[in-house]
């Protein structure tokens, strides 16, 4: 919960990029920030958003890190070469959009490098926003080793086939049946990219399957209410919405 450390208590992490090895062969980079506090840790890996791999997410790497998570954020647009987020999202944008393989691999590896940490305690979440929303369930649907996810406001959940490309070739929710997780959303009721019937749509689909979920819908709020640095921002719904999403991981990871 915010503000629930006690002012006594050793705070100390470590933020850096690294090197790894995606399991589909191909270097990337990450983001990886962890505490340095004794003890076995859970791992968190956020997967970037729409916007690409940028200072909004480190900074929520290390936001979670503060609250006890060794933290994976992956650069998923490694393939498009570097330069600043704005220039390596244009790339990625203009060459049809990353495919959902690629972006699977890389969820994957970082997956794979938080167990293999020593202070790992066995435990890893993953989360994303916007289209890493859409990443996080599609991951919680076909990736193994996943322990909590949460989809925070992820549009395309739910696909018509006019909506499918090379790219992104199969719906996420058509793979709802496997989910094999505990899955949180978080949603603005306001948002047109999930609006409120997709998700509708997708509860359906999780309760059809009776999978253990549960949706926080917030009145007043649109898409992004976390980030603070866009007119989107919504204050009370984001830290209510907060507080959620680390209990949420605290109850499963911890």
């Amino acid at each position: 919960m915010w503000n629930s450390f006690n002012t006594g208590d050793y705070s100390g992490m470590i933020a850096e990029t690294k090197k790894i090895v995606s399991t589909d062969g191909q270097e990337i980079t990450i983001y990886h920030s962890r505490p340095l506090t004794d003890g076995n840790h859970p791992g968190i890996v956020l997967i970037p958003h729409m916007p690409g791999w940028d200072e909004w997410c480190r900074e929520t790497a290390r936001r979670f890190t503060e609250h006890g998570y060794s933290v994976v954020c992956p650069d998923i647009y490694s393939r498009y070469g570097t330069g600043t987020p704005a220039e390596v999202s244009k790339r990625r944008y203009e060459s049809g959009g990353a495919p959902d393989s690629t972006v699977m691999a890389d969820t994957a590896a970082s997956i794979e490098f938080l167990r293999e940490q020593h202070s790992s305690n066995g435990k890893v979440g993953v989360i994303g926003m916007c289209s890493g929303g859409r990443h996080t369930f599609l991951a919680a649907c076909t990736l193994d080793g996943i322990d909590a996810a949460v989809d925070c406001w992820g549009g395309g959940v739910i696909q018509s086939d006019e909506e499918l490309s090379p790219a992104r070739p199969v719906s996420p929710h058509t793979y709802t049946k496997n989910l094999s997780c505990p899955l949180l959303g978080i949603f603005g009721n306001e948002d047109r990219r999930p609006d409120v019937n997709e998700v509708n749509r997708t509860e359906e689909l999780l309760k059809k399957y009776e999978k253990n979920y549960e949706f926080h819908r917030y009145d007043g709020a649109t898409h992004g209410i976390w980030y603070y640095h866009t007119p989107m921002y919504r204050q009370q719904q984001a830290m209510d919405s907060w507080n959620v999403v680390l209990e949420f991981f605290d109850k499963y990871l911890k």
